[in-house]
C-alpha cells in the first residue's frame, strides 16, 4: 500500500507561510517592544525563514524612535530658552522701567524741595524799597524841616511815580493819610519789627495785607511835608513814632546792600 502526503486540516504549514509569519513577528516585535515565545521548533529551525536582524526592521525603528525622542527634546529646550530668555527680557524691562520712575519720582521731589527752599528763602528775604536807589539824606540828619529836629528815617532818591516795594514779607497795618509823612503805608515785619513809607503819590495795599520781599505797595511822590519827590523809610521796633532805628543797619542786617 503506498503512502500519501496528508492534506485537509492535517496539513503543515509551507515554506512560504512560514517565512511569512516570521516576518511578521519581528514586525510585532519591533512595535510592541515584547518578544514573543510561541514560536513554534520548525519555525524557528527553518534556515530560511530570513530573522529580525536579517531584515533590519527593528533597528530601524528603533533609531526612528530615538531620533524622533531627540529632535522632540531639543525643540522643547530651544522652547523652553526662548521662553526663559523672554522672561528675562520682560523682568530686566520692568526693573528699568522702576528705575527709571523711582528716578523721575525723586527728581520731582528734588524739584519741589529746591522750589519750596528757594521760596522759603525769598520770603525771608529783604531788599531796597526802591531798586536801583540811593539814600539822598541819612538818618538823625538835622534841621527846622522836621518837627522832632532830627530825621527819623532816610531819604530815597526816586521821581515821582517810582515803584516803591515792601523791603520783607509783612502784614500790613497802616495805610492812608499820615500828616506829615502825606500818603504812607506802615508793615509789621515777620520779625516784629515795623517800617515805614511815606510820602507816596498813590497807594496799592491795604490794612491786614499780608505782602512779601520786593511786592510793589506804592509809588512814590511828595505828600505831605516834603520840598520834593522822594521816599521816606523808617524801621522802627514798634507802631509807634519814636521807636525808630538806623535804617541803613536795618537793612544791612538783613543783608541788603545800600
Amino acid at each position: 500500500m503506498a503512502f500519501t502526503r496528508a492534506t485537509g486540516k492535517h496539513r503543515g504549514p509551507s515554506r512560504l507561510a512560514r517565512k511569512r509569519a516570521g516576518i511578521a513577528g519581528a514586525a510585532a516585535i519591533a512595535t510592541t517592544g515584547v518578544i514573543g515565545t510561541l514560536a513554534s521548533p520548525a519555525l524557528a529551525a527553518d534556515t530560511e525563514t530570513p530573522s529580525v536582524e536579517d531584515t533590519g526592521l527593528l533597528q530601524a525603528v528603533v533609531a526612528t524612535d530615538t531620533s524622533l525622542a531627540d529632535r522632540i527634546d531639543a525643540q522643547a529646550d530651544a522652547q523652553q530658552q526662548e521662553a526663559d530668555l523672554a522672561a528675562a527680557r520682560a523682568e530686566a524691562e520692568a526693573e528699568a522701567k522702576r528705575k527709571a520712575e523711582a528716578r523721575a519720582k525723586a527728581a520731582r521731589a528734588a524739584k519741589e524741595r529746591a522750589a519750596r527752599e528757594a521760596e522759603r528763602k525769598r520770603l525771608m528775604s529783604y531788599t531796597l524799597p526802591i531798586a536801583g536807589s540811593y539814600v539822598s539824606t541819612g538818618y538823625q540828619a538835622g534841621g527846622a524841616v522836621w518837627s522832632s529836629g532830627t530825621h527819623t528815617g532816610v531819604d530815597f532818591h526816586a521821581a515821582s511815580g517810582t515803584p516803591v516795594v515792601a523791603v520783607g514779607m509783612g502784614t500790613v497795618v497802616e495805610a492812608g493819610w499820615g500828616g506829615a509823612y502825606g500818603n504812607n503805608i506802615v508793615i509789621r515785619m515777620k520779625d516784629g519789627t515795623y517800617t515805614q513809607y511815606g510820602h507816596l503819590s498813590s497807594i496799592g495795599v491795604s490794612v491786614g495785607q499780608t505782602v512779601a520781599p520786593g511786592q510793589r505797595i506804592g509809588l512814590s511822590g511828595s505828600t505831605g511835608n516834603t520840598t520834593g519827590p522822594h521816599l521816606h523809610f523808617e524801621a522802627r521796633t514798634s507802631a509807634d513814632y519814636g521807636s525808630d532805628i538806623d535804617p541803613v543797619a536795618y537793612l544791612r542786617g538783613h543783608g541788603v546792600r545800600v
